[in-house]
């Protein structure tokens, strides 16, 4: 790691500055006036800790405009969702699309003052986990259907601002550190996109199948190739390997529910975090942003209790996403709405995971959604979503190469958590004038990050 020369001092807390003093407050609105025939639109449960899953592009002339796409944003922006801000959906955009929008559920602080303050020091000063904590109080107390902030609940917040030159400084440094976890998350992307290429190429176009009826290499060792047909046959849904068979995922699978925690039930202080719809993110569950109840509200509920490497799915809203629950050290709940696929098979288990995260099973599972707020889907009518089943052989041998592949990214994902907690250490730290740059350098070191 390359060390920072810069010379920096303690900083003390004698001048308090507000939030609200040294940004501008959900600047700009967008308005049919503007004129913009293509839009770019990024909801508040598509971007967590910074990182952005995804944003939706729209044709004003053709398509629907969600009605929350109202703020628009610039680069530099700093967007905070004000809903349940324990689910860390905020971050500072960069290298943002044109004509993007942003939900109305954010919060968007533009820096006033670039010449005396850096809006990632800000960022990372109103994202400390204490200050996290804090809102997230403030939240449950409103009263509002779900945890939900006012805008100045946000901007009323004080702190003490060190120079420009110290909060650039710690800036970058945090900045090495998130930049060490994003290596991660691509690796992690990286790793899937080569188990569905697999799986595309057995299971969907039938690539090896193809070749030996072309009389082709099937480029695959010869105990694989022995398991592919050499011959495609009719079917009501077009050619299909010789052998195969036309089923439903309820050949492979069955879907658990979760329970129906009540309101009361949710402990900000408590110990057990419960996965809801909105923390089954795409390939791995944000443990962290989940809700939590105390242990004693456990009791009793062993066969709602979450293992490392299940595949949930969300039922309700954002219905269709698939996430495995990775290991961060904290055993999870199973909230209601969200389901937790148990293979019949646990042959079929690499097979079903990562079937159930390539694009068109999404799809597939929003086009049975019903509800006119929300989309809303049943364990019977996913289990319903029909699929081309190759034999158990061949299930079995797909399953010895991804395997790998899954426990990595369920590793790398662990890594990822432990450097996060670092991070979190030491960034209050950092503010506060505790600890110095090169001292924190060298704590990285040592602990060979």
């Amino acid at each position: 790691m390359k060390t920072m020369n810069t010379k920096l001092s303690n900083h003390d807390n004698s001048d308090l500055v507000r939030i609200s003093d040294i940004v501008k407050l959900n600047p700009e609105t967008y308005s049919a006036e503007m004129g913009w025939n293509k839009i770019k639109y990024l909801d508040t449960s598509n971007i967590t800790n910074g990182r952005i899953d995804e944003i939706v592009g729209y044709d004003a002339q053709e398509d629907k405009i969600p009605s929350r796409a109202k703020r628009v944003v610039k680069n530099n922006d700093l967007i905070y969702s004000t809903v349940r801000p324990n689910q860390r959906h905020y971050g500072i955009l960069r290298n943002i699309p044109a004509n993007l929008l942003v939900s109305t559920g954010f919060s968007v602080l533009r820096n006033k003052f670039q010449n005396k303050y850096d809006i990632r020091y800000i960022y990372h000063l109103i994202t400390q986990e204490n200050i996290t904590d804090y809102l997230q109080g403030i939240a449950e107390n409103n009263t509002s259907a779900y945890p939900a902030l006012k805008p100045t609940d946000l901007t009323d917040l004080k702190f003490s601002f060190p120079p420009l030159e110290y909060q650039k400084a710690a800036s970058s440094f945090i900045e090495y550190i998130d930049n060490k976890i994003e290596l991660n998350h691509k690796m992690n992307q990286t790793l899937e996109d080569i188990a569905k290429a697999i799986f595309k190429s057995w299971f969907v176009d039938f690539d090896p199948v193809r070749a030996k009826i072309e009389g082709r290499p099937v480029g695959l060792p010869q105990e694989i190739s022995d398991l592919f047909p050499d011959e495609l046959v009719d079917s009501e849904i077009g050619e299909i390997p010789k052998g195969w068979m036309k089923t439903t995922i309820s050949h492979i699978s069955e879907i658990q529910n979760g329970y129906a925690f009540k309101r009361k039930d949710w402990d900000l202080n408590g110990q057990v975090p419960v996965v809801k719809i909105g923390n089954v993110k795409p390939m791995l569950v944000d443990i962290e942003s989940c809700s939590r109840i105390k242990t004693k509200m456990a009791k009793g509920l062993e066969r709602f209790k979450l293992s490392v490497g299940d595949a949930l799915i969300g039922l309700t809203g954002y219905v269709g996403e698939v996430g495995l629950v990775p290991d961060i050290g904290k055993v999870p709940y199973l909230n209601q709405r969200v389901g937790k696929f148990n293979p019949i098979n646990s042959d079929d288990y690499c097979y079903l995971v990562i079937m159930t995260r390539r694009s068109k099973f999404k799809s597939q599972v929003v086009n049975l959604g019903t509800g006119s707020a929300q989309a809303n889907v049943s364990p019977r009518d996913i289990l319903g979503i029909s699929l081309i089943l190759p034999p158990a052989e061949l299930r079995r041998m797909f399953a010895q190469i991804v395997s790998p592949i899954i426990k990595r990214i369920l590793i790398s994902c662990s890594e990822a958590h432990n450097i996060s907690k670092l991070r979190d250490t030491l960034l209050p730290k950092l503010i506060s004038g505790e600890l110095r740059i090169p001292d924190a350098e060298k704590f990285l070191e040592e602990a060979g990050i």
